[in-house]
């Protein structure tokens, strides 16, 4: 009896305290803000001593708080936010924040400002460092406003061409001119295979001569029984006796775009929007030997290091050569693998946060 008559004075006891606090202050919780995280802890203290004497409900209704807004700071606290507006919900498929940062250096990097995003997101597949999509790059680039080291410019996106089943079954020839700082020109001539998307032979000249096509061919021509069909416009370069003479011996078909075919030479004229506009209009175009080495750096990187998304991974070389077959395999293999790491990590990552939050909790009650 005495214990209960002790139990109910308790309890007035802290609602006369509850009251005449509020009165004193003038406060109410009603249309009013609290941004600070730290200064919402005082009040969820005293509810959480309240609580002991009397009902949750009485106890909010008693300083004028909603229950939505009691938990949604509850919840806050819990997650060990300060004023966010909800805790952050995590997915066992989220990235971790190790491939987070592995996204952004890579983004960043220097190294790798003539890597258009999409082929990164292969690239780092190949090096084994992130497993991702390229569309995750994309959002994350768009997301955190991450700022590739060069300005970057899209092209139209080009119109499905002509396509070949295997290896040296069409070849792309074409000049493009490049403009150097003092306004001469430079002439950039390549051979490319529609298969593979492989530079077969290119030069650099500071003047058009139009004999380079053939010593070309000569040059990417390996001998085999293949009879390459050679797509070309209906440039001089492309129509001299020295080509007429590969053409009359039999080794290759010339084909003249848009004219004997309804398709166009785009695959290549699109691979002169890539190198200019992805690596050589990056740099200082002073000479015509700077520009040959700027060449030379981006064909090897082309051919042997950045896989192709249409390829599912491999490069120009492997497709061409054959030397690629397991690639695809390799690396969906290596996906599934990361797919579970990032479930796992991210599993103990949410059992530690929840942990620390509690005892920060139980620290500050």
């Amino acid at each position: 009896m005495a214990r209960t008559v002790y139990s109910i004075l308790d309890r007035h006891l802290v609602v006369a305290t509850l009251y005449v606090a509020m009165k004193i202050a003038e406060f109410s919780f009603d249309r009013v803000r609290i941004p600070d995280g730290i200064k919402k802890q005082r009040p969820l203290r005293g509810i959480r001593h309240a609580r002991t004497h009397l009902p949750l409900r009485s106890v909010l209704a008693l300083i004028g708080m909603s229950r939505t807004r009691y938990h949604a700071w509850l919840g806050k606290q819990e997650c060990g936010l300060d004023d966010q507006r909800c805790c952050p919900r995590t997915t066992p498929q989220q990235l971790t924040h190790e491939e987070y940062l592995a996204i952004r250096d890579m983004v960043t990097a220097g190294e790798y400002r003539h890597v258009p995003t999409g082929t990164l997101a292969r690239l780092a597949q190949r090096l084994g460092i992130v497993f991702a999509s390229s569309t995750t790059w994309y959002r994350l680039v768009r997301t955190h406003n991450w700022r590739r080291p060069r300005q970057r410019i899209h092209p139209a996106k080009p119109t499905v061409g002509i396509s070949a089943t295997r290896a040296n079954e069409i070849w792309h020839v074409d000049t493009t001119l490049i403009r150097l700082l003092d306004g001469s020109k430079a002439y950039l001539h390549a051979i490319i295979d529609n298969f593979s998307r492989r530079v077969l032979a290119w030069r650099v000249n500071d003047s058009f001569i139009p004999s380079v096509t053939a010593e070309l061919l000569i040059g990417a021509f390996d001998g085999s029984s293949d009879k390459p069909q050679l797509l070309v416009d209906g440039g001089v370069e492309n129509y001299n006796n020295a080509v007429n003479k590969l053409v009359d011996s039999g080794i290759l078909k010339r084909i003249l775009a848009q004219t004997e075919i309804r398709h166009s030479n785009s695959l290549i004229e699109s691979w002169w929007r890539v190198i200019k506009h992805q690596w050589l209009f990056l740099n200082t175009l002073d000479t015509v030997v700077s520009v040959r080495k700027l060449v030379a750096f981006y064909v090897e990187q082309h051919n042997s290091h950045l896989p192709h998304s249409a390829f599912k991974g491999q490069t120009p070389d492997e497709l061409y050569f054959g030397t690629g077959d397991g690639i695809p395999e390799k690396l969906e293999a290596a996906k599934s693998q990361a797919r579970e790491l990032r479930v796992k990590t991210n599993r103990e990552w949410r059992v530690l946060t929840l942990k620390s939050a509690k005892g920060l909790g139980a620290q500050q009650g």
